[in-house]
C-alpha cells in the first residue's frame, strides 16, 4: 500500500518527530519511486503530489548539486554555488508552501509568512551580491583563489569542488529551509489538537525576523558605502567630498564605524540569527526545546565559524590595524567574546610572557658581567 505524501499526525509531538515525519519516506529516494516520473508513466504533477515534499525537495537539491559541480568543472570557477546562495532557500521554502496549498486542508498562515520573510531575505542578499559584481561572467570570491593556490593541493581540487563546494553547500541550503516542512505539518494537525491560528507570539517572532533582515541590510549598506569611498580614494588620492569617511579611515582599509564598531561582522551575525530564529520559531510553536530541523542552522553556524576565521586571517595579514580591531570589537555578538577571541588573547599573552623571559635571559649575562666588574674594582682599591 502506497504511503500518503504526508504523515498522519495525532499530536503536536508527532509533527516534530523525525521517526514519524521523515523516516517512513526515505524509501521514496529509490529508483523505483522515480521510475514513473522518468518514464512518463505518471504525470509530473501527480508524482509531485504523491511524493513527500522533503523527498522531492531533496531530489531537486541533488539535481542542483550536480549542475553546480559540472559548471564549476567546466568554467574553472568555484563561485557557482555563491551565485545561488540567495536563491535556493527561497525556492525550497516556496516548494513547501506550494505543496501545502496544492494538497489543501491545512492552516498555512505561518508558512506563508515564513515564505514572505525568506523571499525578502533573498531579494536583499541577491541585490547586495549583484551590486558587488557577483553575477558578472567570470567573477569569483577572492578566497577561492587563495584556497586553490595555497591550501588545497591540485590533485584534490576536483574532490573539494564536489564534496564541499557543490554537495555540502547545496545540502546545507536545503537543510536550513526544512523548518518550513515543520510549519506545513503543524498546520495540518487534527482538530482535537490543532494549534490556534497565527498568534501574538507568531507576530512578534516574525517581526523580529523582519527587524534582523533590516539590520543586515543596514550593515551591508555601511560596508558598501565604505568600499565605494575607498575605491574612489584609491583613484584620486582624496577622500570623496560627500563621504563620511576621512582619509585616515580609508587608509586603514576596512570599516570600523556604524554597526561595524559594535561587531566585526554584523551582517554575518544577522545572517546566522535569521536562520536560527526561523528554527526557534518552530520550537516555540510546537512547544518543544529542540527538533530535528535544527541540523541546518547548526551546520550553518559551523560554516560561518570556519569561513570567518579564514577571512580574518587574510584581513589581518593585509591590514596592519586589523589585529587591534580584533582586540577591541567582538566577532559577532556585541560585547561577547567568542572562544576564538579568547584563545587568540591567551596566545598573545603567552607570546608576551615568552618575550619577557627571553629578554630577562639576555639581560642576565650583562648583569653578571657588571657584578664581576664591580668585584674587580673593589679588589683593585684594596691592593692600592
Amino acid at each position: 500500500m502506497a504511503l500518503p505524501p504526508l504523515p498522519i499526525l495525532n499530536s503536536i509531538v508527532d509533527a516534530t518527530s523525525f521517526g514519524t515525519t521523515i523516516s517512513p519516506y526515505l524509501s521514496q529516494l529509490s529508483l523505483a519511486h522515480l521510475q514513473p516520473l522518468l518514464t512518463g508513466s505518471l504525470p509530473a504533477k501527480e508524482w509531485y503530489l504523491s511524493t513527500n515534499p522533503v523527498i522531492s525537495g531533496f531530489l531537486l537539491c541533488l539535481l542542483v548539486t550536480l549542475g553546480c559541480f559540472l559548471a564549476q568543472e567546466v568554467n574553472g570557477n568555484w563561485s557557482e554555488v555563491d551565485r545561488l546562495w540567495s536563491v535556493l532557500p527561497v525556492m525550497y521554502v516556496g516548494h513547501f508552501t506550494l505543496f501545502a496549498h496544492a494538497v489543501g486542508g491545512g492552516d498555512t498562515q505561518r508558512l506563508d509568512t515564513l515564505a514572505t520573510l525568506v523571499a525578502l531575505w533573498g531579494v536583499r542578499l541577491t541585490f547586495n551580491f549583484f551590486r558587488k559584481g557577483g553575477y558578472k561572467v567570470g567573477s569569483e570570491d577572492y578566497r577561492h583563489d587563495i584556497l586553490r593556490k595555497k591550501h588545497i593541493p591540485k590533485p584534490l581540487h576536483t574532490l573539494w569542488s564536489f564534496l564541499f563546494l557543490a554537495l555540502f553547500q547545496n545540502v546545507l541550503l536545503y537543510l536550513i529551509a526544512l523548518p518550513a516542512y515543520v510549519f506545513l505539518l503543524l498546520g495540518r494537525l487534527p482538530s482535537s489538537v490543532a494549534l490556534p491560528s497565527f498568534t501574538f507570539t507568531d507576530g512578534l517572532l516574525s517581526q523580529g525576523l523582519a527587524a534582523i533582515i533590516l539590520i543586515e541590510t543596514i550593515a551591508d549598506q555601511q560596508q558598501w558605502s565604505f568600499q565605494t569611498a575607498k575605491a574612489a580614494y584609491k583613484k584620486t588620492g582624496v577622500a570623496p567630498a560627500r563621504s563620511r569617511y576621512t582619509a585616515e579611515d580609508l587608509d586603514r582599509g576596512f570599516v570600523v564605524s556604524g554597526l561595524w564598531s559594535w561587531s566585526r561582522h554584523p551582517n554575518f551575525a544577522c545572517e546566522q540569527a535569521i536562520w536560527v530564529g526561523i528554527y526557534q520559531w518552530t520550537c516555540v510553536t510546537a512547544d518543544v526545546m529542540v527538533n530535528w530541523s535544527a541540523v541546518g542552522c547548526v551546520l550553518l553556524l559551523a560554516l560561518f565559524q570556519g569561513s570567518v576565521a579564514f577571512s580574518e586571517a587574510i584581513s589581518a595579514a593585509k591590514y596592519s590595524e586589523y589585529k587591534e580591531y580584533q582586540k577591541c570589537v567582538a566577532k559577532f555578538i556585541p560585547g561577547v567574546k567568542s572562544y576564538a577571541d579568547k584563545r587568540r588573547e591567551r596566545l598573545e599573552e603567552a607570546e608576551r610572557e615568552t618575550k619577557a623571559v627571553e629578554k630577562a635571559e639576555k639581560a642576565a649575562p650583562v648583569k653578571a658581567a657588571a657584578k664581576v666588574g664591580k668585584k674587580k674594582g673593589r679588589g683593585g682599591r684594596k691592593e692600592l
